[in-house]
């Protein structure tokens, strides 16, 4: 089994490729706090993005593979409806609390 990269290994990852990217002559160009990435005047992006717009796929019909899965299905057999068993009064514990809610005893009811 693969073990999983740490955030340690990726945050040295990410370190060296920027170092890299640094000697190769690139260059990082800071940004100044609350400057968006998007202009004012763009429209929402999910109003750009347009779906359904090529022609449906037509299907291809493959009846034997359908065939051959309601057949396997009718070949199962059939589950009868489970009875539920009732279930018998058990006893259970309940606890005694005296005026002031603190616990005064614990005492065994078999409940109707």
């Amino acid at each position: 089994m693969k073990k999983p990269e740490s955030k340690a290994d990726v945050r040295a990852q990410l370190q060296e490729e920027t170092e890299r990217f640094l000697r190769r002559g690139g260059e990082v160009e800071n940004i100044p706090r609350g400057v968006s990435g998007k202009n004012p005047g763009d429209p929402p992006v999910f109003l750009n993005r347009r779906l359904f717009i090529d022609p449906p796929v037509p299907r291809t019909p493959i009846p034997e593979v359908v065939a051959a899965i309601e057949a396997r299905r009718r070949l199962k057999p059939r589950r009868g409806a489970v009875r539920k068993r009732s279930r018998l009064p058990q006893p259970r514990r309940k606890i005694i609390y005296d005026d002031f809610g603190e616990p005064l005893r614990k005492v065994w009811v078999e409940d109707d």
